[in-house]
C-alpha cells in the first residue's frame, strides 16, 4: 500500500520540518530501511530545502539528567534501546549534518513524542505553523508518536518516508502503511520538496 494519490501542495510560510532523534546514540541503531548515512543525507536534503524555502525548521534529540532522574521507569516487558545508567557525553549529539541546517531550532524531549512535556506545540502555533513534515527515528517511535500528537493537536500532517527508518525488520513498513496513513500523508522527500517548491 502506497498512499502517494493525493496532491501535494506546501506553503513555506505555515510549514514546519521536524527531524526526530538525528543523533549519535540512534544513529548507531541496526536502521532499517534505510541506514544511517542514507538516512543523513535525505534528511539534510530535505533540510536544507526548507531552508531555501525559508520555512521553519525543528531538530529534535532526546536526552536526559545525568543523575537520570527525569527519565520513565515503568516495568516493561520489552526494555527500551537505551543505555543503562548516565548516557555517554556523545550519545544525544546531533548529527553535524543535522545540528548545521540553517536557522533550526532546538527542541530536548524526554519521551517518544517530540510534543509531549515540551514547547513544541506553542513554538508551532507562534509561527502561524498549520502542517508540519516529520522525519526521523524511529518510524513507529518517535516519529509515528510525534505524528499522532500532531494530528491530535491539529496539525495537518506529512510524513517524509525516506527520511524515516526503524530497528526491527517490517517496523517501518508496518508504521508506514497501516498506521500512520490514518494520521498523515506518506510522501518521499523529493515529492515533498517539490511541493514546498
Amino acid at each position: 500500500m502506497e498512499p502517494y494519490h493525493m496532491t501535494l501542495h506546501l506553503i513555506p510560510s505555515e510549514t514546519a520540518l521536524i527531524l526526530i532523534d538525528f543523533q549519535l546514540g540512534t544513529l548507531a541503531f541496526p536502521l532499517t530501511p534505510y541506514d544511517s548515512d542514507g538516512l543523513i543525507a535525505t534528511g539534510q536534503r530535505l533540510g536544507s530545502a526548507f531552508a531555501e524555502a525559508d520555512a521553519t525548521i525543528f531538530t529534535v534529540n532526546v536526552a536526559f539528567s545525568d543523575d537520570g532522574g527525569d527519565r520513565l521507569k515503568q516495568p516493561l516487558d520489552i526494555p527500551m534501546m537505551l543505555p543503562d545508567g548516565a548516557f555517554p557525553p556523545e550519545w544525544s549529539r546531533l548529527t553535524p549534518e543535522i545540528a548545521n541546517l540553517p536557522g533550526a531550532k532546538r527542541i530536548t524531549k524526554r519521551h517518544w513524542s517530540a510534543f509531549f512535556g515540551t514547547e513544541l506545540d506553542i513554538q508551532l502555533r507562534r509561527r502561524g505553523i498549520s502542517t508540519v513534515v516529520i522525519g526521523g527515528i524511529c518510524t513507529n517511535f518517535g516519529v509515528e508518536s510525534t505524528a499522532r500528537d500532531a494530528w491530535q493537536h491539529g496539525y495537518n500532517v506529512v510524513i517524509a518516508e525516506d527520511a524515516c527508518s526503524s530497528i526491527g525488520e517490517g517496523s517501518h513498513e508496518f508504521a508506514i502503511t497501516r498506521t500512520l496513513p490514518r494520521v498523515s500523508r506518506i510522501r518521499k522527500s523529493d515529492a515533498i520538496r517539490v511541493a514546498l517548491a
